[in-house]
C-alpha cells in the first residue's frame, strides 16, 4: 500500500535554455493564433464553412519537438489566411447583393421576378425580397410591379 503513495520519480526533461525559450515562444504563438482562428470562426458562423482543423503529430502523449511546434504554426497561419480570404469574398458577394436590392427596390420593373434571400445578404432567419407584379397577369401585362418581402420562414 505504501508503494501506491509514493510519488512516480520521473526522468528530467534536459533542454537547453534557447530551446525552452523557443518552445515558449512558438506555444505563444500557436495560442494566439488559435485564438484568432477562433474568433473568425465565430464571425463566419452560418456564412462560410471554416475549416479549424489542424493535422496532430502523433497518437501517443509527448512532447512536441520545435520542427513539430513550427509545422502547427504554420498550420494555423496557413488556415488563418485561408479563412480571412473566405470571409473577405463572402463580404464582397454580400456588399453586391445589398446593392442589387437597392437597384431592385428603387426600379422593381427592370428587375422581374429577381429573389434576394436574407442568407445572400449575410442576415440571419429566414425572408427573401421578391420583384412580382402587382395584380398577378394584369399587372404583368400592364408593367406594374413591386417588391414583396416575405414574412420569414414556413411553418
Amino acid at each position: 500500500m505504501a508503494a501506491l503513495l509514493e510519488r512516480d520519480i520521473r526522468a528530467p526533461f534536459h533542454a537547453g535554455g534557447d530551446e525552452r525559450l523557443a518552445r515558449a515562444e512558438l506555444r505563444r504563438q500557436i495560442g494566439r493564433l488559435e485564438r484568432e482562428l477562433a474568433g473568425l470562426f465565430a464571425e463566419s458562423f452560418q456564412r462560410v464553412e471554416v475549416d479549424t482543423a489542424v493535422p496532430a503529430g502523433g497518437a501517443e502523449p509527448r512532447i512536441a519537438g520545435l520542427g513539430e511546434l513550427e509545422r502547427v504554426r504554420d498550420a494555423l497561419a496557413a488556415r488563418i489566411s485561408e479563412a480571412r480570404a473566405a470571409l473577405a469574398q463572402r463580404a464582397e458577394l454580400e456588399t453586391s447583393n445589398r446593392e442589387a436590392l437597392e437597384r431592385m427596390l428603387a426600379d422593381p420593373a427592370a428587375h422581374k421576378w429577381e429573389r434576394i434571400s436574407r442568407a445572400d445578404l449575410g442576415e440571419p432567419g429566414c425572408g427573401h425580397w421578391h420583384s412580382r407584379p402587382r395584380l398577378g397577369l394584369l399587372g404583368m401585362l400592364m408593367g406594374w410591379w413591386r417588391v414583396k418581402v416575405s414574412s420569414g420562414c414556413p411553418l
